[in-house]
């Protein structure tokens, strides 16, 4: 398989993963992750950014315990939280950083599919009570938003890839 073929079947097969084996993921493979995150692109290439890994298995089950929608925690053998931080984006502006950070978000979902890990978006942004609880248990400064939690593992294999194309979607300008 070529390079373009590759990039492509990482694309297609990646899957919103929520059954972990619990298995710990190395240090090394999430270095990878968090340079595949920072080599999204970003908005004059501010890069408002920050990410907070999590490896210590209380702090994922206290971040389980209070994200509904995040409870395949308890298996994960890691999290990466992306925060969008306004005050480094350009025109110091809060969307321009929510976007910058949501790209690099898709970067960490496919450099973590590539290794033949799993992983999940769970939203923290735009719901209050999720963003102040991520905030409070990992000690996220007010000016920075936590954007997501990102559960990180080794997928038990139940998690299929989903071919979400739709023609529909698509339209053409006529030339």
């Amino acid at each position: 398989m070529n390079e373009k073929e590759t990039i492509l079947a990482v694309i297609h097969n990646r899957r919103s993963v929520r059954n972990f084996t619990g298995e710990p993921v190395s240090k090394d493979d999430l270095m990878t992750i968090l340079k595949a995150g920072m080599a999204a692109p970003s908005a004059v290439n501010y890069q408002p950014w920050e990410f907070v890994t999590v490896t210590n298995r209380e702090t994922l089950n206290q971040l389980a315990d209070g994200l509904p929608y995040a409870k395949m925690l308890y298996k994960a053998g890691a999290a990466i939280v992306v925060c969008a931080v306004p005050d480094k984006a350009f025109d110091k502006s809060t969307e321009y950083a929510i976007i910058d950070a949501a790209l690099a978000s898709q970067n960490i979902l496919l450099a973590t599919e590539s290794l033949g890990l799993g992983a999940v978006w769970t939203a923290a942004f735009i719901d209050e009570s999720r963003i102040n609880y991520v905030r409070t248990v990992l000690n996220i400064p007010k000016n920075i938003i936590p954007l997501n939690v990102i559960p990180i593992g080794h997928p038990t294999g139940e998690d299929k890839p989903k071919d979400k194309f739709n023609d529909k979607n698509i339209h053409w300008e006529k030339y």
